[in-house]
């Protein structure tokens, strides 16, 4: 669908015009670049470890598969793919240079060099051909893409038949007065922390906003069969603060 100057989308909860969106998450992510790691254990509460890990064993990565780790920035859903597998490759693509350049910069990404290729672009406009890759991964990224169905839309293309798609990401509490205990310490503690670690508090506060913009876990997973999954499911972790959806190209 064509998009119009005048289209507008959310950057946290401020209203944007569609065109800036990309330009301002790269200012956050290049901000956080060198701090990110640390960032997911605040944003998660060092939980982001044990969710990485049941989305591998969700994924079971076989030897000799192809990955596109999609916001893959510092490797670390491509190291976790890698080392399950035994053997295979991945590429790592990344909206922001600084985010790869952190993943190139770690000691697996030595290990593993061979296996490894790092790619920066766009999720909605992929630079591969159709047909490409057995899985395609993003973890904590769709929710800053622009206009994330059409993220959806580019994996289905360039993975092949048979292969699979599996998204992590913050998503909602299903209960209401638990999702508003996690609110609580989203708004007030997350940016403040963001400030202490990083002195980035407004980085922070993009990042919390944008969790709370997402589409809930039923929502996503419509999109998610709407871009031609099927077979498409989703499991809450840790009460559904994160999701896992998984689908395939059939």
């Amino acid at each position: 669908m064509t998009q119009t100057q005048d289209s507008t989308t959310h950057f946290g909860f401020e209203t944007v015009p569609e065109h800036e969106k990309a330009g301002r998450v790269q200012g956050v992510f290049n901000s956080v670049a060198s701090k990110y790691d640390i960032m997911n254990d605040v944003m998660s509460m060092g939980i982001h470890r044990i969710w990485k890990d049941a989305m591998m064993d969700w994924l079971a990565p076989r030897p000799g598969q192809k990955l596109l780790d999609v916001a893959g920035g510092t490797g670390d859903i491509s190291f976790r793919f890698l080392k399950r597998a035994g053997h295979g490759h991945s590429t790592v693509f990344d909206l922001t240079q600084p985010m790869l350049e952190e993943g190139r910069q770690r000691a697996e990404a030595e290990q593993m060099d061979d296996s490894l290729d790092w790619v920066t672009g766009d999720a909605m406009a992929l630079p591969f051909q159709d047909n490409t890759f057995d899985v395609y991964t993003i973890s904590f990224g769709i929710r800053n893409v622009t206009r994330p169905q059409e993220a959806l839309n580019e994996a289905y293309r360039v993975l092949k038949p048979g292969g699979r798609l599996m998204v992590l990401e913050f998503s909602q509490l299903p209960n209401d007065g638990l999702q508003k205990l996690y609110d609580l310490y989203s708004f007030n503690v997350i940016p403040r922390m963001g400030q202490m670690i990083a002195n980035d508090y407004d980085s922070y506060q993009y990042l919390v906003e944008s969790i709370r913009n997402f589409p809930d876990q039923e929502t996503f997973l419509g999109m998610v069969q709407q871009a031609g999954f099927e077979n498409a499911k989703y499991r809450n972790l840790s009460m559904g603060i994160a999701a896992l959806h998984s689908g395939w190209k059939i």
